[in-house]
């Protein structure tokens, strides 16, 4: 896979020991496709939905203009690791331009950033908090490479 991976995640915190986990993941998807790791803070005057709002608008604005849009939301469709491994390769092969991973903070993604999305990817319909959401992300990405290349990490469950 040779298409830059992104993941653009809005949250409050930036907690060393979920970065130390993160960047170990990072650093292994690096050897096989770039990735970058863009962290969205945005405050706002407001209660929980001002903060929602601004965090979607300032996830938008950071976009790269064109990009694959793919975000993290529990209402989206839930995906194997070897389906997430052909989709990867798919894209990889088939679009010139970043793909982006969407994560919402503790409020969620926002409805608008959602609407942009060209897919939605659950983990299972119990939430996640970001920064777990976030490792689980760079792990499944890993081990879709991992798939994808015939690295020895997966082991198929069945």
């Amino acid at each position: 896979m040779a298409r830059q991976i992104r993941i653009l995640w809005a949250g409050q915190h930036q907690r060393k020991p979920w970065e130390h986990l993160c960047e170990d993941y990072r650093s292994r998807i690096q050897r096989y496709a770039p990735i970058r790791d863009h962290w969205i803070k945005a405050r706002s005057k407001g209660g929980d939905l001002a903060r929602r709002k601004a965090e979607g608008e300032a996830m938008l604005a950071a976009l790269p203009d064109p990009c694959w849009t793919i975000a993290l939301d529990p209402r989206g469709k839930m995906s194997s690791s070897e389906e997430l491994a052909i989709e990867l390769r798919r894209l990889a092969d088939e679009w010139p331009h970043p793909i982006v991973f969407l994560i919402g903070s503790d409020l969620g993604l926002a409805e608008q950033v959602v609407k942009r999305a060209r897919r939605r990817l659950s983990f299972g319909p119990m939430i996640l908090g970001h920064e777990l959401a976030r490792l689980v992300l760079y792990e499944q990405i890993y081990r879709a490479i991992s798939i994808d290349r015939g690295i020895k990490y997966h082991r198929s469950a069945f």
